[in-house]
């Protein structure tokens, strides 16, 4: 009895498992883009990157990126008042170079495919660039496919590989965005 109710359950979790991911039914125009607008974001934005990421972060880590770049942080997309996406970013001097840092990147499940995080990303970087950033970097996991894609669609180069980055274990590519130098008028 036992054994036949332990191969019921396998069975009902790979069908559970072979279930293709439900994608969310929407316009385009019914994404809301907004900044952070105040702590009453912050538990919304700390569960899409909980669920979604392998890295695990504390409060602290989300302050200090909406207390020094609060015009980078937590740029979100909305769907019908649902927080379904969210990039967080800082910039600063880094080796003689003013740039820029993708830092979080998410977009939950059913919503994606359908630009959002390609909408996210290219605001920061826009943002970013009219601040005065000469490159945007960032880690993506190795075997993240879609984000590897996403990146490689908006000109980030893999500079290198950074091996067991992760506290998964998982080894990262830092990419990085150059942007052309401003051209002088003379």
């Amino acid at each position: 009895m036992l054994l036949q109710q332990q191969k019921e359950t396998r069975g009902r979790e790979r069908t559970m498992e072979a279930k293709p991911e439900e994608k969310a039914e929407f316009e385009e125009a019914e994404i809301e883009y907004v900044s952070y607008g105040g702590e009453h974001h912050l538990p919304l934005i700390m569960n899409l990157v909980d669920q979604e990421l392998s890295e695990p972060y504390s409060i602290f880590t989300y302050r200090y990126f909406v207390y020094l770049w609060p015009q980078l942080s937590f740029l979100q997309a909305f769907h019908k008042g649902k927080c379904v996406g969210t990039v967080v970013c800082k910039m600063g001097e880094h080796r003689n170079t003013f740039r820029g840092y993708i830092a979080m990147l998410v977009v939950i499940k059913p919503y994606r495919g359908r630009g959002i995080a390609t909408e996210l990303v290219t605001r920061s970087i826009r943002m970013m660039m009219e601040s005065g950033c000469e490159e945007v970097t960032l880690e993506a996991e190795v075997t993240n496919k879609g984000a590897l894609a996403l990146y490689g669609r908006l000109g980030f180069i893999r500079a290198k590989r950074l091996f067991h980055y992760y506290l998964n274990g998982v080894d990262a590519f830092r990419l990085k965005l150059l942007f052309p130098p401003p051209r002088q008028v003379l």
